[in-house]
């Protein structure tokens, strides 16, 4: 599936899309494309729906520490594997 911005910048996300994932969602940028996540209206309401109760017995705060640890641990692989590539 593919879009383009108009120009202000506004991108057309179709009604299918919008219906399965929702109206809001997070722009990340990552050293190599953008992504759009949704964000559920209750965020943490759709971690338990996804994952039940598997973070029960966890400090929230942790697993943000761990979460970005772990996202900026990926990106610099994703670096390093894309500059090792180019200079082959």
């Amino acid at each position: 599936m593919g879009t383009t911005a108009d120009e202000r910048g506004r991108i057309y996300l179709p009604k299918d899309v919008r219906d399965r994932y929702g109206d809001r969602y997070r722009i990340v940028e990552l050293p190599t494309h953008v992504v759009l996540l949704p964000v559920d209206d209750d965020p943490i309401e759709g971690i338990h729906d996804a994952v039940g109760d598997a973070f029960a017995d966890i400090d929230p705060d942790d697993i943000e520490g761990k979460s970005i640890a772990t996202a900026k641990a990926e990106i610099a692989a994703e670096i390093d594997d894309r500059e090792q590539r180019a200079s082959e």
